[in-house]
């Protein structure tokens, strides 16, 4: 053990966890996980905690950590609440309560004055009738809890689909939300540790494909210093209105009237894994830098431009992959399945006419078209 080591719980043991014991490692930290089963992608990187190996795999966790951490935002709130008698959870219960619901995450934002799009909350086929009456249409329909990767979600543009987004997605707690005239879809990601010290990452341009995040560019370009600190001035807010200790990502519609707010996430997220070559710190490395208290590293890109690409579903090429000299490759040991995230590829490039390039040799890890 040296000065500066902690053990991490993990309540999850995804590809998120093994890329924060990647992280960790070299700073001295040791993992413990807490997962579905032995094959998850964390598994063979620190203590795994199996739930269905006996009732106690968990209080085994929190006895084995100094301090907690989590993968998801559908993580159970109250089960955290239970820990933090304890074990410090970090980030905490009010970032993850806030966070998995959009009705209270659009609730947060307007407490803030960030601007989101107008929504409204329904739990019934005639309560939808009237907010689509007042929100008016194009609009999204989401469910307020889980979903993720386009899923629990319908896009209504006629008033002749509202029965059917009912009967497709309907039967429980849903939210209206307007729909957003946006020129690109943009994310930030910022850290804050216990001491109040916060930092920020460049604004990434990100594209996705049937709801799911194909790649991203970092920073993303003709992104204006007014409009970085617009974004900046938005997550200053909420790690201090939550109290926040970790990554937090807010996920942003670039309009021609300014930044409005998508959605959070109180956890390190797919459009930062370019952070692992592409910064002077990555985000893995930030998020373990602040929950255990450790000054936070530099957040500045090393290359004038980096993107990452999803490989979703299949392996594909990635002998390809490892021939280029500014690629760097990342699999997370999952096996094939039709819209799972099973890898990433980070290219890093000295101007936008190289970045652009490289990604046309990467066309078999994008949609097509």
């Amino acid at each position: 053990m040296t000065p500066i080591t902690k053990r991490i719980g993990v309540l999850g043991a995804g590809q998120l966890g093994r890329m924060l014991a990647i992280a960790g490692y070299p700073l001295g930290q040791k993992f413990g996980f807490y997962g579905l089963n032995h094959d998850e992608p964390s598994a063979l990187l620190g203590h795994m905690h199996v739930q269905s190996d006996d009732t106690q795999s968990l209080a085994k966790l929190v006895e084995f950590a100094d301090v907690i951490t989590f993968e998801s935002e559908n993580t159970d709130v109250e089960l955290v609440r239970q820990i933090a008698q304890t074990t410090p959870v970090y980030p905490g219960e009010k970032s993850l309560y806030m966070s998995q619901h959009r009705g209270r995450e659009k609730g947060l934002f307007t407490q803030l004055n960030i601007p989101c799009a107008p929504y409204q909350l329904v739990d019934s086929l005639e309560s939808l009738h009237q907010a689509v009456d007042k929100i008016g249409l194009p609009a999204v329909l989401k469910t307020t809890t889980e979903g993720y990767d386009g899923k629990g979600q319908f896009v209504l543009r006629d008033a002749t689909q509202v029965d059917q987004a009912w009967l497709e997605i309907g039967g429980r707690e849903l939210i209206l939300e307007g729909f957003v005239d946006f020129q690109r879809e943009l994310s930030i990601i910022a850290v804050r540790n216990a001491h109040n010290e916060h930092v920020y990452y460049p604004l990434v341009q990100n594209v996705h494909h049937q709801g799911i995040l194909r790649y991203s560019v970092a920073p993303a370009r003709k992104v204006s210093d007014a409009v970085q600190k617009q974004a900046e001035q938005y997550m200053l807010s909420l790690l201090d209105e939550l109290d926040h200790v970790g990554v937090l990502t807010l996920e942003l519609f670039e309009t021609a009237q300014g930044l409005v707010a998508n959605e959070m996430a109180p956890r390190v997220h797919n459009s930062g894994h370019w952070t692992i070559e592409g910064a002077n710190t990555s985000q893995f490395e930030n998020h373990v830098r602040a929950i255990c208290g450790l000054p936070l590293g530099d957040t500045s890109p090393r290359q004038p431009l980096a993107a990452m690409v999803n490989i979703i579903g299949q392996i594909g090429p990635v002998h390809e992959v490892l021939k280029q000299p500014n690629m760097s490759l990342h699999l997370y040991d999952k096996a094939e399945r039709a819209g799972r995230k099973l890898g990433h590829i980070t290219v890093l490039a000295d101007s936008e006419e190289a970045l652009f390039d490289s990604m046309k040799t990467l066309s078999a890890f994008l949609p097509q078209g």
